[in-house]
């Protein structure tokens, strides 16, 4: 990956939307070699995705929930489950396996508390698990989609 690559990379993590031209011309080549490259990293994965970001408050989902889940037996069926679990409701945001005092990290979307407790109760039932642990974002300091790319070699 040179730089050309990386200066796409930029650019498309900050509008996904920008015209094949804008972004050639902004990296300083031409629209078909842009293109060639901006297909080569979706073909490799590097862009995984294209997408449009909503203000979660302006659609009436304004909790941001982080529930810690522990479990005690890590079978291949519990996986199996807990996959489908968070896999089906849309509330669930993003999941991550984590070290420390828990096993499980999922980020929620609510309107309400009351609504976020109903939600979990759900979950409570669908998982199964030694402990669940709630804290709700009282506000959100940063929120960047866009990877840092000094990393890249």
């Amino acid at each position: 990956m040179d730089q050309i690559d990386k200066d796409i990379l930029i650019i498309l993590q900050k509008n996904a939307t920008i015209p094949l031209s804008e972004l050639s011309k902004r990296v300083g080549i031409s629209t078909t070699p842009c293109w060639n490259r901006v297909k080569k990293m979706e073909e490799q994965k590097i862009i995984h995705s294209k997408i449009t970001v909503l203000n979660n408050h302006k659609i009436n989902l304004p909790l941001i929930a982080f529930l810690s889940i522990s479990i005690s037996n890590h079978t291949q069926e519990w996986k199996n489950n807990f996959n489908t679990v968070i896999k089906k409701h849309d509330q669930i945001i993003e999941t991550h396996r984590i070290t420390g005092s828990s096993d499980y990290l999922l980020k929620i979307v609510s309107p309400t508390i009351e609504e976020y407790d109903k939600f979990q109760q759900i979950l409570i039932n669908e998982i199964e698990c030694t402990n669940m642990i709630t804290s709700f974002s009282q506000k959100e300091l940063k929120k960047n989609y866009s990877l840092p790319l000094d990393y890249i070699k």
